[in-house]
């Protein structure tokens, strides 16, 4: 019986490893800068995905973790980007964390 108790343990803490780890690229999304609207703490960019998919992107230098990181988008560019995507009824917005790359 305790056999199977571990045995049991180790499959969900190893279907709970394996979820995580193919969950990490869920939340990037890549296309091109269609416009930006500046605000108090940072900018929202609106990117066109490469599925024709629109996205609000939230960049701040808070959410990018330092000035280091941060970077000021144009309208144009062809962006890669991580964060915390969320959709409400109409839209799709992404919390920026990482800005990956811009071409």
């Amino acid at each position: 019986m305790r056999n199977a108790k571990k045995i049991s343990f180790l499959l969900v803490l190893m279907a709970f490893v394996i979820s995580c780890a193919t969950m990490k690229d869920k939340d990037t999304i890549s296309g091109k800068v269609e416009s930006i609207e500046f605000g108090k703490d940072g900018y929202t960019a609106k990117i066109k995905s490469d599925k024709n998919e629109i996205y609000y992107a939230t960049i701040s230098i808070v959410n990018l973790g330092g000035p280091e990181n941060y970077k000021k988008l144009k309208e144009g560019d062809e962006v890669f980007l991580k964060g915390d995507i969320w959709k409400t009824d109409t839209e799709k917005h992404i919390k920026v964390k990482e800005i990956v790359s811009v071409k």
